[in-house]
């Protein structure tokens, strides 16, 4: 694989990731086809995402909490693209 592939499929996955995280900002019903491209998505990124929760977990504000995994994740996607 050439360096441009590698680092288009980066980029992809960092869209993704974007997509992803705006997915979870609005309710989504079960079985809608919203619901589907969400399964999608979250197959995609999850695995990764997880990981990255076993080190730096949710922060808790209150009775929420602050998913840092992302910003991590997309943070690490561009230090590889930058070393490319």
């Amino acid at each position: 694989m050439g360096f441009g592939l590698i680092a288009t499929l980066i980029q992809l996955y960092v869209i993704v990731i974007f997509v992803r995280i705006m997915f979870t900002w609005f309710p989504i019903s079960s079985g809608t086809p919203a619901a589907r491209i969400e399964h999608v998505l979250g197959s995609v990124t999850d695995p990764v995402l997880r990981q990255i929760r076993r080190i730096i977990p949710p922060v808790r504000l209150g009775g929420m909490a602050l998913d840092l995994s992302p910003i991590v994740l997309i943070v690490i996607a561009t230090i590889l693209l930058r070393t490319l």
